[in-house]
């Protein structure tokens, strides 16, 4: 019986020194990038080592982001139901901080993320954003501090931006520009909080 009791002391030992880079609840105030940063200090630490690796701005990141999964770290799509109420899966793939899709992801993993890479850790989520808007940047030409049509690429994916697929949707194109607006309000609210 002891020893029951001593695996189950190893198996929560192990489980309190996970990394906690994946949050499954969404910081307090999303609407303060100070607040996300204090509450989660390790999130700018993922955001900074992106910034310098890539050039990504952190606030182009932490508002698309906040766009994709408001922070939470197992962020799955809504179900889809046959006649309404016979789940039928998801809408798609998509998981994770980035909601990274399957196939774009084991890309990722297959190039510079390695086979460790998860995408309800912030750190490997970032590095997947990164990468992504790099190749954007090389495919399409878009710079990487356009965020509005980063943004859009990240959405449609390069090929769909190239072709114009998100000029149809009225929808993608409003919250682009909300993104771009998050984005400006957390450069300046970051701006702030580091001269507290």
């Amino acid at each position: 019986m002891s020893s029951i009791f001593r695996a189950m002391a190893c198996v929560m030992l192990l489980a309190s020194c996970s990394s906690g880079s994946g949050y499954n609840s969404a910081p307090r105030n999303l609407d303060d990038a100070c607040s996300i940063v204090s509450e989660r200090p390790e999130y700018l630490r993922a955001f900074k080592a992106v910034e310098r690796k890539y050039g990504v701005p952190v606030p182009a990141l932490m508002a698309m982001i906040y766009q994709e999964s408001k922070f939470i770290g197992n962020n799955r799509t809504p179900h889809r139901y046959a006649l309404g109420v016979i789940p039928v899966g998801r809408q798609s793939s998509a998981f994770g901080y980035s909601q990274a899709l399957d196939g774009t992801w084991e890309e990722y993993v297959r190039g510079p993320g390695g086979r460790s890479a998860r995408r309800d850790d912030i750190f490997d989520a970032t590095d997947f954003m990164g990468w992504y808007m790099t190749l954007t940047v090389q495919e399409t030409g878009v710079p990487i501090y356009d965020t509005r049509n980063q943004y859009l690429a990240y959405h449609d994916g390069r090929t769909g931006f190239l072709r114009g697929t998100w000029r149809s949707k009225s929808w993608l194109i409003r919250i682009s520009g909300e993104v771009e607006a998050r984005a400006v309000m957390y450069d300046q609210q970051l701006r702030s909080c580091r001269k507290r």
